[in-house]
This record gives structure tokens, C-alpha cells and sequence, in this order.
């Protein structure tokens, strides 16, 4: 999730080296020397934060968020998390990166370049935090392989509601919070370490793009592709109810040419007219950030003289979300709608879909939504034992995911959350499951139903049985 969103619409663990900011050191894997120490003194202060105002819910005070729902104003406690931000350990050999839980994607794969690594799966957005991603079931286009970003996670270490401190693995003491911490939301604890899983790179990435014109033999050859071995990575966009791309990505060493999205040229304008393309790996893994997958549209940032305003350094997700944010606080979008007797409602949701249902929602879809582009970017387990408890999906199922961001206006006034609990009501009817990052209208009881009730309730009684945090539904739901 974390997943996009748009602006004013609104095991190897014993390594014998690691390299620890450029440093190498022989130690077992982890934090060590100066790193060591000023990590333990950053977490034994926010500890005491955490501690020194009883009776407030804590919410995180940092620089970016991804989340797209509006909060209620009540009185909370901040907890100034900005300095776990720092990428701790690289392991090439072993594929491992050990990283504080608010360091935003764009320095996460900035230090893993340096080493010809990326993380196995990177959000879309360089803003996205990997605490963030992991807590909120992040996805990209190398999910086919590698499953959610919460699957490439090793180790976590996570602050509790009393100030405290665990580390969970996948077979320790503490395996319940390993496997219950996505898509929590914060509500059991913030990661303020993380190890994840790494994968090595080439120099650059080559683009190959397929047609097509009806729905069935899109999604069937959607499926096939992701069995392919010699792709790296797959995603999709749909622009209408008979044009579809599939765009199959691969590794290579040297490109005889490389296109640049990051100013003047759109990338998802390019997935319509051309055969292929070349992009330097980094650019691949940002080419979504500099328009904001096509949202940048709402902000006029695709108008070649405003975007020239803008200029190449605010063509980014940091731009949008402060332009957000903003007009969120000042609500200036809501006023002009209500000088022109226009009604609107914001649909910004990202649902995956098994495969095989996948044709089913795109027709109620195309009926009741209706705005184009669609993203698709397919996902399957990595493991196919393991069961992420609040974000239940069938680990031998291949998923679909669909994105759509944007606003539907009328001059008819509906009821709050029209379009959104149909999108809700369709996949539960077809087998999906929705993320949480924005806005949801879900009763109580069906909402549990779906995230998990008995094994929240286990979670939230061992990990935070004073209630320092809000629960899930009050959270993500109620929007506490």
C-alpha cells in the first residue's frame, strides 16, 4: 500500500561480514559497534516517550504518510519517530537488509544499488516507509515471485504499547506477532528495525509490451506470465474496456538505449504506443513516483507548460501527498464543489482479486466505477506454508491486484461511502480481500470476519493489554 494514491482528488543469519554504513565489519549479522549503541539509545528514548504520556494514544510524528483517509481530530500524543531512518546493514552474500522502520524506499534502494541489490519488492512510491509497506501489505511488480512485502521480511523489531521492545521471527517466541503484524496498521506496535530479504540486480531493465483487446485473454495471459522464469518482474493497465497492457520486465547488463520519465515524458502514456522500452533500474523501480502512477493529471502536473513550473525535482509522490495534505486541512476541493452543487466521492482503492475472478470484477467495474487507468499487478505467497493471520489470502492462489484512484462527481447527493461499499461488497462477494490505507465502510461484524477477529483479539491481549493503541476497526474504520 503501503499502496498509491492521488493528490487534490483526493536466512542466512549468521554472516561473517557485514557492511554497515560502507563499513565492513566482522560480526554476526545485525547492529553492531556505534550502530549498535545509538540504536539502543534512540530506542530507549522513544521508549520513554512512549511511556511519559499515559492516558493519549500515541500517532506517529513523521515526514511522509501514505495513508488516504482522513483522521478525526482528537487529542493525541506525538511520537517523533523521523531519526529510525537509517539503513543499517547490507549482506550481498546472503541477500539480507537491515533497516530502521522509517526509512523511505528512495534511500533503502539507494544504499541496496551501491551493493547491485534491490529489496525484493519496492513500493511504488519513494515515500512509502518499510515500516509502513510492511504493515500495510505493499505491492509491486515483482510480487508474482516474491509474494507482498511483508513475505520478504526476516526479522522485526517492534516497540509495544508500554514503551518495550521485541524481536520477532518466523520461529521464535514471538512468531504470533511475526505473522500477525501486517496489515496492523500500527495498532499493535510500530517496526523500528526490520531485516528483509534482497535480491541482486542488473545495470538495467528491458520492457516488453503485450496487447490486448479483450478482458478474458488478458488476465489468462496475466496468469501465464507470471509462471515464466525469465521475467523479472509483471504488471498490467487496463485504459479501457478493449485496450489492456501487459508490460513483462527483465534484467539485462546494457541497453542500446534509455528513456527518461522523470520530466518531460509520462510513463504510463508510453505503455500505449510503443512495442518495448529500456529504463536504468532505478528509474524501472521509481517509474511510477514521478506522476504519481497517472494522478499527477488532478494537479495539472501533466500539462507541459505547468509541469515545466513544477520542474524535474517536484515531479514526485512528495509533491502530491504535500499538496494533500494540504488541501485535506483546507478542504478546498469540498468548497468548490459545493459553489457548483457538485457531490463527490473519493474512490481510492487497491483490492486483490483471485486470478480466475479476476474478469468478474472488472465487469462491475466498468459498470459502476468506470474511471481509467486501472493498474494490475499480480501476487502469490512465497511460502506456501506460511499464513499471514490479519491478512488472510490463500497461499496457493494467484491474486490480482486492482488500483484505482480518483473521484466520481454528480449533482446527486448519495449516501457517504456509495461507491466504496460496493467496491467492499463485490470483493467479499468474489473471493478478494481490500487494503486498509484509505477509506472503508465495513459494519463491525463483517469487518472481523474478514481481518480476523479471534487471532487480533490474542494479539492485541499479549502485545498491548493496556490499550495504548486504538484497534483495528477503530482505526482503519472509524478512523481514530
Amino acid at each position: 500500500m503501503m499502496r498509491p494514491g492521488p493528490a487534490i482528488i483526493f536466512m542466512a543469519r549468521d554472516s561473517p561480514t557485514c557492511v554497515i554504513e560502507g563499513v565492513l565489519h566482522q560480526s554476526e549479522w545485525g547492529v553492531t559497534g556505534v550502530s549498535n549503541s545509538a540504536y539502543k539509545e534512540k530506542t530507549r528514548q522513544l521508549g520513554d516517550s512512549l511511556r511519559g504520556s499515559p492516558g493519549l494514544r500515541p500517532r506517529l510524528a513523521k515526514d511522509t504518510s501514505n495513508l488516504f483517509r482522513e483522521r478525526q481530530q482528537v487529542p493525541v500524543r506525538g511520537l517523533d519517530v523521523r531519526d529510525f531512518n537509517q539503513v543499517l546493514a547490507v549482506d550481498s552474500a546472503a541477500g539480507l537488509v537491515e533497516v530502521e522502520g522509517m526509512t523511505p524506499y528512495v534511500d533503502l534502494v539507494a544504499h541496496c544499488l551501491k551493493h547491485q541489490l534491490m529489496p525484493a519488492v519496492v513500493p511504488q512510491l519513494k515515500t512509502i516507509t518499510v515500516g509502513g509497506a510492511v504493515a500495510g501489505c505493499g505491492i509491486e511488480s515483482s510480487s508474482f515471485r516474491y509474494g507482498l512485502v511483508h513475505e520478504t521480511v526476516q526479522e522485526m523489531e517492534i516497540l509495544l504499547g508500554d514503551g518495550s521492545t521485541v524481536v520477532c521471527t518466523a520461529d521464535n517466541e514471538h512468531r504470533d506477532l511475526f505473522f500477525g503484524f501486517p496489515n496492523s496498521y500500527g495498532t499493535l506496535g510500530y517496526a523500528l528495525r526490520l531485516v528483509l530479504r534482497a535480491v541482486p540486480v542488473k545495470s538495467h531493465v528491458k520492457l516488453s509490451y503485450k496487447r490486448f483487446n479483450e478482458p478474458g485473454a488478458y488476465f489468462s495471459a496475466l496468469a501465464g506470465e507470471c509462471s515464466r522464469d525469465d521475467v523479472d518482474f509483471v504488471d498490467g493497465v487496463i485504459f479501457g474496456p478493449d485496450e489492456m497492457v501487459i508490460s513483462l520486465g527483465q534484467f539485462i547488463d546494457h541497453a542500446p538505449y534509455v528513456s527518461d520519465y522523470t520530466y518531460k515524458n509520462i510513463y504510463y502514456q508510453s505503455l500505449r504506443d510503443r512495442a518495448g522500452d529500456y529504463l536504468t533500474t532505478e528509474d524501472y523501480i521509481w517509474r511510477w513516483d514521478t506522476d504519481w502512477f497517472w494522478c499527477s493529471k488532478n494537479l495539472y502536473a501533466q500539462n507541459p507548460l505547468i509541469r515545466r513550473l513544477y520542474g524535474r525535482k517536484r515531479l514526485n509522490s512528495a509533491t502530491y501527498t504535500g499538496i494533500m495534505r494540504w488541501n485535506a486541512r483546507w478542504k478546498l476541493t469540498r468548497h468548490l464543489d459545493r459553489l457548483r452543487g457538485i457531490h463527490s466521492e473519493s474512490v481510492i482503492q487497491d483490492v486483490d482479486i483471485p486470478i480466475e475472478n479476476a474478469e468478474a470484477f472488472l465487469a462491475f467495474y466498468q459498470d459502476v466505477i468506470r474511471f481509467m487507468p486501472v493498474w494490475n499487478c499480480p501476487t502469490r505467497a512465497y511460502s506456501k506454508s506460511a499464513v499471514f493471520s490479519l491478512y488472510p489470502m490463500d497461499p496457493k492462489t494467484l491474486y490480482l491486484n486492482f488500483g484505482f484512484w480518483d473521484v466520481i462527481r454528480g449533482k446527486k447527493k448519495l449516501p457517504p461511502g456509495f461507491y466504496n461499499r460496493q467496491v467492499e461488497a463485490k470483493v467479499l462477494e468474489l473471493g478478494g480481500i481490500k487494503s486498509l490505507y484509505s477509506d472503508s465502510y465495513f459494519e463491525p461484524g463483517e469487518f472481523w470476519d474478514i481481518y480476523n477477529k479471534p487471532v487480533y483479539d490474542s494479539l492485541k491481549q499479549r502485545y498491548d493489554p493496556g490499550g495504548a493503541f486504538a484497534d483495528l476497526y477503530e482505526k482503519c474504520v472509524l478512523k481514530r
